[in-house]
C-alpha cells in the first residue's frame, strides 16, 4: 500500500493515508515524501467528500470507523487490484500468476524489459535491485506488468486479486493448495484458476507450466476457443565447478547464470517464453539474465564464503518449501544442506494443513522447524507441540523449536564449512538474525 501511495504521489496526485502500525522501511519511505500520517491509528474526522476515492488495504476490517465514514458519506472505495485496473484499463496488461515462483518470474520480467529499454507500469511483491519502489504508474505506459495473487481483494470484496486485472497476456505458474483460511479444500482453491481463465481478455494469450500436474488438468478443461497457450518447462541444465549453471534452450542456444536453484531454472524459462510473447529477442532476455541477481528475500544472500552459503527465502507454502530445498541440494550437491523453516503463516500453524508438508524438507541433510507460541496467541490459534510437527512432515530427523534464543544460538554454532544453510519463512524468526 505504501508503494502505491508513492507512485500515486510522484503521478502528481494528493495523497493522504492511515494504518493502526507503520514499520520500516515503509515508514521511514513515506515520511520522506511528506506522506507520513502525524499519529497511527484510525481518524474518521480526516474522510471527508473533498476525497475523490479511498483504496481499501485487505486487512482493514469491515467495522473500521474511516470506512464507515467512508460509506456514509458515498465515497468511491476500491479495492488495490481494482484500482490498478483502473488506473491501466486501456492499456495492455501482463499478469503473472500461480501458487509460486509469481515475484521471481515478475522480478525476471521487468528486469529484462529494462535492459532492452522497454519501461511500463508495474505492481510486483518484493523490492528489486534497479527499481526504487514495487509499484509504478505513469499515464504514458503503453503496459502493466502485475504480480496477479490469488488472495482476496478487500473486506468488501472477496474475489481473488487477479479476477480483476483481466490480462491480454498471463503466466501461470503452477498449482498447489494454499490459504486454508479462505479456500478450505484443495478442490475450492485449484477452482479458482478455472474461473481466472474465464477473466482473460479476447484473444488472451497463456503461458504455462507443462509440468505442473494439476495446472495442466485446469488448461485441459478450458472451454474458450479465443485463448492461445504456450508451455514451457525445465531446461536442460549443467552445473559448473564454478558455481555457474549451463542452460540449454530448445531452440538450440545457451545461457549461463548464477542463480541457485534448479527451480528458478523453471521460473527463468517461463519469464523468457513470456518476454518473447511481448516481443523481447531470446538473445537479449539471455544477456539481462546474467545481471539478474533476484528480488529481496527470493533466495537472497545474506553470507558467502568459500564453500559456505546462507540464503534466505520467502518459501512457506509446502510447493515453495519444496521447491527451494530441492532446488539448492541440486545446485550444490557436494555441499551439506541445511534447511531452518519458520511456520508463520495461517495456513502453515493450522493442524488441518500442517500434514500437506510431508515431505518437504527431505532434500535437505538437516532440517529445523521454528514455531513462535506469541504468533499462534495472536492468530487465536491452537498450540503446537514438536512431537506433532514431526509427525506432519514425516521426517524422524527433523528438529523443533519454539523459543527464538534457542534458535539463535544454533545459527551461531552452525559449521561454516562445505555448507549451505537455507532460511525460509515469510516472518522473520521471532527476531533471531544470522550474523556473518
Amino acid at each position: 500500500m505504501h508503494n502505491l501511495a508513492l507512485a500515486l504521489h510522484d503521478g502528481g496526485h494528493r495523497v493522504s493515508g492511515s494504518d493502526d502500525q507503520i514499520l520500516e522501511p515503509s515508514r521511514s519511505r513515506l515520511q520522506n515524501a511528506g506522506l507520513l500520517p502525524e499519529s497511527d491509528g484510525w481518524h474518521p474526522e480526516q474522510i471527508t467528500t473533498e476525497l475523490d476515492a479511498i483504496v481499501l488495504g485487505m486487512h482493514a476490517r469491515k467495522d473500521n470507523p474511516e470506512l464507515l465514514a467512508a460509506q456514509a458519506l458515498g465515497i468511491p472505495i476500491h479495492s488495490y487490484p481494482a484500482f490498478l485496473f483502473q488506473a491501466t484499463a486501456n492499456k495492455m496488461r501482463i499478469v503473472i500468476g500461480g501458487s509460486h515462483g509469481k515475484t521471481t518470474i515478475t522480478s525476471m520480467l521487468l528486469h529484462a524489459l529494462k535492459h532492452v529499454g522497454r519501461q511500463g507500469d508495474f505492481m510486483v511483491g518484493a523490492q528489486l535491485p534497479g527499481f526504487d519502489r514495487m509499484v509504478h504508474l505513469d499515464p504514458s505506459s503503453a503496459f502493466a506488468v502485475f504480480e496477479g495473487d490469488e488472495y482476496l481483494s478487500s473486506p468488501l470484496d472477496e474475489r481473488p486479486k487477479f479476477f480483476h486485472y483481466q490480462p491480454h497476456l498471463t503466466l501461470l505458474s503452477g498449482i498447489a493448495w494454499d490459504h486454508i483460511n479462505v479456500f478450505p479444500t484443495e478442490e475450492a482453491y485449484v477452482a479458482v484458476f478455472d474461473r481466472y481463465l474465464a477473466t482473460l481478455a479476447p484473444n488472451a494469450q497463456v503461458v504455462w507450466c507443462a509440468e505442473d500436474r494439476t495446472l495442466a488438468e485446469v488448461v485441459s478443461r478450458h472451454t474458450r476457443k479465443d485463448l492461445t497457450f504456450l508451455p514451457y518447462a525445465t531446461p536442460p541444465y549443467e552445473v559448473r565447478s564454478d558455481g555457474t549453471t549451463e542452460i540449454y534452450w530448445p531452440d538450440g542456444t545457451h545461457a549461463n547464470t548464477r542463480l541457485i536453484g534448479i527451480h528458478n531454472l523453471q521460473n527463468m524459462s517461463g519469464a523468457r517464453a513470456l518476454a518473447m510473447a511481448m516481443g523481447v529477442e531470446p538473445g537479449a532476455f539471455d544477456a539481462a539474465m546474467a545481471s539478474f541477481t533476484g528480488a529481496s528475500r527470493r533466495l537472497e544472500s545474506l553470507d558467502s564464503g568459500e564453500n559456505f552459503d546462507v540464503f534466505r527465502d520467502f518459501a512457506h507454502a509446502p510447493s515453495k518449501v519444496r521447491a527451494t530445498v530441492s532446488g539448492v541440494r541440486a545446485s550444490q550437491p557436494d555441499r551439506t544442506l541445511v534447511a531452518y523453516f519458520e511456520l508463520h503463516t495461517f495456513s502453515s500453524l493450522n493442524r488441518d494443513f500442517l500434514p500437506t508438508y510431508r515431505g518437504t524438507l527431505d532434500a535437505a541433510h538437516r532440517a529445523v522447524v521454528y514455531f513462535d507460541p506469541q504468533v499462534l496467541a495472536q492468530k487465536r490459534m491452537p498450540g503446537l507441540d514438536a512431537a506433532f510437527v514431526r509427525s506432519c512432515f514425516a521426517n524422524p530427523n527433523l528438529e523443533s523449536v519454539n523459543d527464538a534464543q534457542v534458535l539463535q544460538a544454533m545459527w551461531d554454532q552452525e559449521v561454516r564449512e562445505n555448507a549451505t544453510l537455507l532460511l525460509m519463512s515469510s516472518g522473520w524468526f521471532g527476531g533471531a538474525r544470522w550474523k556473518r
